[in-house]
This record gives structure tokens, C-alpha cells and sequence, in this order.
């Protein structure tokens, strides 16, 4: 019996050795993407003047953050003018809430760019971390929509800001065993309901940065497919055991509530080790760095940006909608990466043949990888 190579156009790709007689799977394509957004959104200055933020070190944290503009959906407001303090409970049924409503619209977004229905979804996994539910938005979003009741599913979890990638990685997994049938991946993240609103330092650096949205994707495997969008080649990962308390939920016990925690290393840490899963992401497999021509990196906050931009030797021009992005929305978590990927598209500057990376880092620590070809 022989052995033959999977190829990626006429390539060998070093993991993929197959046996002739076993099916080889279809890589495949992203053919729709979509976001969505809260109704309300608000600038830097707007926010520190409806918490009436004073501090002149938490007002420089917000207006030296790179972004201009968030959709949050903000505590409501008291007769006084001041805004009330939300419980938990209260957290999480705007976790659900506004989670349902972006992601059901995010999904049906990416489903009119895909020309495709709601009935054609045969998978769907859905992506969060601002919140816990059971069951989860995967089992509320087929409620919510009327997708078939034998559609697939799968919830991420608690993953952060990573977890876009790891979620698309299971959906090409699944999109590659089920030729012809449309998989679905949904980033819920209402981040506003995971704040902490204290005064520290600490919470005020979160509360500047993220911001509510929803994207969602589909892929689509199949054999000399005529729907346009870049065919997924591969993915790799790394993770950075010793920065595993970098970025992580701890409970606060004054304050009642879930709080998030960014160590003030992070952007250094991820941007040391992103040449080292870059160089793993495309060996074996032909592309040379200087073939990329589309990045898509998270928009993970100006010096995480920054840090990438220069542990990988990338231009303003390159990450232009990474910047872009954290510039209109703020970091939207799992989901910001295809909001830029969006902005790629609208922009309509790829060509047939280009190679594109997609690029998330997040809890773990980790960054996670993609590379396409369009």
C-alpha cells in the first residue's frame, strides 16, 4: 500500500501523510462573515464623564488607549444621573441577552453574504467569555432562529480573547468531515457585562479597552466548489505555561462579582513568542513570510499591537485593520479578528492567490494562528 502527502497546491504539507485507500478531506473555504453590534455606543471622553472619572491616572489610560469609540450596552440610569451598580445576576442576564440578540444577528449577517439560509446550517459553534450559561448559546441561538433541530453543536467557553481561532479550528474540523454541509461559528461577547466599576486601577484598565460584539463565519468544504472566499490550509498554536496568570477571571469578594485581570507584561510576553508560532504556522508548507499578503491580528489593545508589529517586522499598513478596529470598537474579545477580516473584504484588495494569516492571542497565555489562501 502507498503513501502519499496532502498537498496544499502542489505542496507538501508535513503533517499529512494518508494512506491512499482513506479519504483525503476537502480543506475548506470561508464563505461568509458577519458582525454586530450594540445600538449605543460612546467615545472615551463620554464614558469617563458619565462615571465622572476623575482620577487623572485612569483618564489617561482611556484616552491614551488608541481607541476613539466603543458599543456598550452600560448600566442603567438613576434618577440622579449616576448610573446603578449591577449584580452578578444582573451581569449575566446581560450576558444572555444582549448575547442572543448580537449573535442572532451577526449569524444571519454572515448567512446573506454566504447566499445561504437557515436551514443550510448543519453546525453551529458558538464562542464566549463574558459570562456562564446552561445551556448555552448554541442551544438558545437554534431556539432563537429556528435552525434545525439536528444541527450539530458546540459551546467555547472561558477561552478569551484566543478562542475565535479555537473555535474555527474545530468548525474547519468538522466543515472538512461533512463536504457540502455549512458550518457556523458565532463570537458572543458583551463585554460590559464583565465590568467591575471600583475606581482601581486594575478594573479601569479592562473597563477602557473592550467593548460588546458579535461576529460570526461559515465555512464550506467541497470538491471544486464555485463559492468565492479563502480556503483555510492550516493552523498552529502556542501556549506560555509560565504566563498562565497573566490574563484570567478572579472573584472579587467586596464587589460580589467576576473580575477580569490583565498583567501589565502581557503585550511584551505575546509579542516575544509570535514569531515563534508564525515560523510553525507555515513550516512544511511552502509559504515563505515574505508570501503573506493580508493580516488580520486581534485587536488586542494598542501595545499588544505594537509588540506584534514588531517581534514579526509588520507595517501600519499591514495590521491597518487591526488598528482600525480597536480605533471604532475597542477589543471585542473572541470576535474582534473578524470584524478586521470584515474590513478586508469591504476593502477589496485580495487577490486571487494571496496568502492571508489570521492572528488572536488571548488567556493562556496563547496565540493561535491561521493560514489562508485566498
Amino acid at each position: 500500500m502507498t503513501r502519499t502527502l496532502l498537498r496544499i497546491d502542489g505542496d507538501p504539507v508535513a503533517s499529512g501523510v494518508v494512506l491512499d485507500d482513506r479519504p483525503v478531506h476537502v480543506k475548506p473555504k470561508v464563505v461568509g462573515v458577519g458582525t454586530a453590534t450594540p445600538p449605543f455606543s460612546y467615545t472615551q471622553q463620554e464614558v469617563l464623564d458619565i462615571f465622572k472619572v476623575e482620577d487623572p491616572r485612569i483618564r489617561s489610560v482611556f484616552l491614551n488607549s488608541a481607541i476613539d469609540r466603543r458599543f456598550l450596552h452600560l448600566p442603567p440610569e438613576l434618577p440622579d444621573g449616576t448610573r446603578s451598580t449591577e449584580t452578578q445576576g444582573e451581569l449575566l442576564r446581560k450576558h444572555r441577552e444582549d448575547g442572543i440578540d448580537m449573535g442572532a444577528r451577526a449569524l444571519q449577517a454572515c448567512l446573506k453574504q454566504a447566499d445561504a439560509t437557515l436551514d443550510d446550517v448543519r453546525y453551529l459553534c458558538c464562542v464566549t467569555t463574558t459570562g456562564f450559561l446552561t445551556p448555552g448559546f448554541s442551544a438558545l441561538l437554534i431556539k432563537q432562529l429556528g435552525l434545525r433541530p439536528d444541527t450539530s453543536r458546540l459551546d467555547v467557553v472561558g477561552m478569551g480573547c484566543n478562542a475565535g481561532l479555537n473555535g474555527l479550528n474545530a468548525v474547519a474540523g468538522w466543515a472538512s468531515a461533512h463536504p457540502g454541509e455549512l458550518a457556523v461559528m458565532v463570537c458572543a461577547e458583551a463585554c460590559s457585562a464583565a465590568y467591575v466599576f471600583d475606581g482601581s486601577m486594575r478594573t479601569s484598565v479592562v473597563n477602557s479597552l473592550f467593548g460588546d460584539g458579535s461576529g460570526a463565519v461559515a465555512l464550506l468544504a467541497e470538491e471544486g466548489g464555485e463559492k468565492p472566499g479563502p480556503t483555510i490550509l492550516k493552523f498552529a498554536s502556542c501556549i506560555i505555561p509560565e504566563a498562565v496568570d497573566a490574563m484570567r477571571y478572579d472573584w472579587d469578594d467586596e464587589q460580589g462579582k467576576f473580575s477580569f485581570f490583565l498583567d501589565r507584561e502581557v503585550p511584551y510576553v505575546v509579542g516575544a513568542h509570535a514569531e515563534v508560532v508564525f515560523d510553525r504556522l507555515l513550516a512544511g508548507t511552502g509559504v515563505r513570510p515574505s508570501d503573506i499578503s493580508h493580516w488580520i491580528v486581534h485587536s488586542g489593545g494598542k501595545k499588544v499591537v505594537d509588540s506584534v508589529m514588531v517581534n514579526l517586522g509588520l507595517t501600519r499598513h499591514d495590521v491597518r485593520h487591526t488598528t482600525g478596529v480597536l480605533r471604532d470598537y475597542g477589543n471585542l474579545s473572541s470576535g474582534s479578528f473578524l470584524f478586521s477580516y470584515e474590513r478586508l473584504l469591504q476593502e477589496g484588495v485580495v487577490e486571487p492567490g494571496d496568502y492571508g494569516i489570521f492572528m488572536t492571542m488571548g488567556p493562556g497565555s496563547t496565540i493561535e494562528t491561521a493560514l489562508l489562501r485566498y
